[in-house]
């Protein structure tokens, strides 16, 4: 706990074009000082591990600036961004993240344990963002084990079905340089992991719910947005992203849902 890094970046122009191309968004191409979209800033800063630094699942080997968990399975559990200013292509931006907490606990399939990151990006005029990002550690559980479900509500105001194929989560994770198997090895996702196919990126769905707001409102400006992993969503069929504005005109619960109707993901945005 406390442990801090800082790195350099700069808002380039390529990834934002590629993904509006991977979410198949009609935007045009872009321009020094346009506006990054809320959450593409998961485009940069990306950990450039060495492929022998990486771990048979892809990750990068324990230890380094995240602490050394002696578990073998790491998820991005979930997240609270707050936004201050807008990052806008052509700056230098920079990101110091620190190691807010680590708690071990006792779960229904054995040890977890959570580590809180707080990262604060900036550009020259200051702060621009606040994320809080939740990761777990875990253990092995039995292959096709997976957490018990809850029904997601049955009526929203927005919704939109996503097709994840394989060529989404490919694009996704190679933009993110994201190594983790489970997401693009289909033989070790199934024969390993026990998944029943690929699992869709958490941060994809996250992205895929704040891209409903714009969808809906697209001079929205959000200040403020939370969300929660609950339960993994795979390949092998559609899913939802939905979303349902409060009367107050500021407050819009989101979550993504299942092919079943489970509920896969919570979120809250707050404009203004």
């Amino acid at each position: 706990m406390g442990r801090s890094e800082t790195h350099e970046d700069e808002v380039t122009a390529a990834p934002i074009a590629a993904l509006a191309a991977t979410l198949d968004l009609d935007m045009p191409r872009p321009q020094p000082g346009d506006t990054l979209p809320p959450l593409w800033h998961w485009l940069y800063f990306l950990p450039f591990h060495k492929r022998s630094e990486l771990g048979p699942d892809g990750h990068a080997k324990r230890g380094g600036f995240l602490p050394p968990v002696d578990l073998p399975r790491r998820m991005w559990a979930g997240g609270r961004l707050d936004f201050r200013h807008s990052l806008r292509v052509g700056e230098r931006i920079t990101r110091t993240s620190r190691i807010v907490d680590v708690r071990l606990k006792e779960g229904r399939t054995g040890p977890l344990v959570f580590v809180l990151v707080r990262h604060e990006i900036g550009n020259a005029r200051g702060i621009a963002l606040v994320e809080e990002h939740d990761i777990v550690y875990r253990g092995h559980t039995q292959p096709g084990a997976l957490p018990p479900t809850q029904p997601a509500p049955a009526v929203s105001e927005w919704e939109r079905v996503v097709h994840p194929d394989d060529v989404l989560l490919f694009r996704y994770s190679a933009l993110t340089f994201n190594g983790h198997r489970i997401h693009y090895d289909r033989r070790y996702a199934t024969e390993v992991e026990g998944y029943p196919g690929l699992v869709v990126h958490g941060p994809l769905i996250a992205t895929l719910l704040i891209g409903l707001v714009h969808r809906h409102l697209p001079q929205a400006s959000i200040s403020h947005f939370e969300f929660r992993a609950l339960s993994p969503i795979f390949d092998t069929a559609d899913f939802t992203v939905c979303g349902t504005p409060e009367p107050d005109a500021k407050t819009i619960h989101l979550r993504a849902k299942g092919p079943n109707g489970e509920l896969a993901m919570t979120a809250v945005a707050l404009l203004g």
